[in-house]
């Protein structure tokens, strides 16, 4: 798992590099059709990259974002109308079943199919009208790391495929290879958290789907129970759960999401939680128990890339420190296969 998230700069740059002409011929196509809804359909870590997909397509295309629930179709067998729809597969394997039969019953709707993967040969790379590459080689560690970034790298590229946003996504992989240097500090900083067992885990906009990655990392390489919320749904509720120094997760970059954040952290603070903040904002730093210092050019439209780099490690040392081996978590195996 370590050695895979050091990879990640020269996976993204390869990535780029790899996919760019077919992007251009990709967007001067689908541009030229009438699609009015753009779905994605997912599991686990790249269900996760989905759900920042989301975001950043809505924001960028203005074309409304769904997330599929699978079961609709292989326990429901709904027939839904898609014909103005673009449909897009994510899987690191690209042998989901129930991924892949949602792609297979897109396509008899009528809909254009995508598929991210990082198998050129998968059942999803015959089944999609177009497969986009996540040029990572071979994953071999259990949880996600290279792909999950990957996938989320196809999102801006797509992102810019479709809209007239500027999207200075070719930035990332420099600031991905900058975060890694944090790595001596996340190592210090799990050995204030190696009897942790529960955890909430706070992002909001582009890094809410930063804040289920990392819970996932917790639960799968750590044990530890971990919950995710936005800033905002946190106060409708689950903050009831938070005492004396109960530890929070922020990822709160410069930008849209700084003020829900900050008045997150003052009632936390009220509270005596133990608040860990992946940030570049200074004000926010202040105010966290414990930080990560982030490269203050990373804005927050490109922060969620760089900004899971460091979570990645932390939920790897952690696992080291807590005696756990990250590569071989109980109970899973690399390829999920569901219906």
């Amino acid at each position: 798992m370590l050695q895979e998230i050091t990879e990640q700069p020269v996976v993204l740059e390869r990535t780029i590099q790899a996919e760019r002409e077919k992007y251009k011929k990709l967007g001067a196509f689908l541009r030229g059709k009438d699609i009015d809804l753009i779905v994605l359909v997912a599991r686990g870590s790249s269900d996760n990259a989905a759900l920042f997909g989301r975001y950043l397509l809505e924001v960028t295309t203005g074309i409304p974002v769904s997330l599929s629930a699978p079961s609709v179709y292989t326990l429901y067998n709904a027939k839904l109308n898609l014909g103005r729809a673009l449909v897009i597969g994510v899987s690191q394997s690209g042998e989901g079943v129930d991924i892949n039969r949602v792609l297979e019953d897109a396509k008899k709707a009528g809909a254009h199919t995508l598929g991210i993967t990082n198998e050129a040969d998968s059942a999803m790379a015959s089944i999609a009208d177009e497969t986009l590459l996540i040029h990572a080689g071979r994953e071999k560690s259990v949880a996600a790391t290279k792909t999950y970034t990957g996938q989320m790298l196809h999102f801006y590229m797509l992102a810019a495929a479709l809209s007239d946003n500027a999207i200075n996504h070719e930035k990332i992989p420099h600031f991905a290879a900058q975060v890694l240097q944090l790595r001596s500090e996340v190592q210090e900083l799990v050995e204030r958290y190696v009897f942790m067992e529960n955890c909430v885990v706070v992002g909001r906009g582009m890094n809410y789907g930063n804040s289920y990655e990392l819970a996932l990392k917790l639960m799968e390489t750590c044990y530890v129970i971990a919950e995710r919320f936005s800033s905002a749904d946190f106060f409708h509720g689950p903050l009831a759960i938070v005492e004396r120094r109960f530890p929070v997760i922020l990822f709160a970059p410069q930008g849209v999401t700084k003020q829900s954040n900050i008045d997150l952290l003052h009632r936390l603070r009220e509270l005596n939680a133990d608040c860990l903040a992946i940030t570049n904002d200074d004000e926010i730093g202040a105010l966290s128990s414990r930080r990560l210092r982030m490269p203050k050019d990373i804005d927050e439209f490109l922060s969620p890339i760089p900004f899971i780099i460091p979570a990645q490690l932390f939920a790897a040392l952690l696992s080291e420190a807590k005696g756990i081996d990250p590569d071989a978590p109980r109970s899973l195996s690399k390829v999920t296969k569901t219906i």
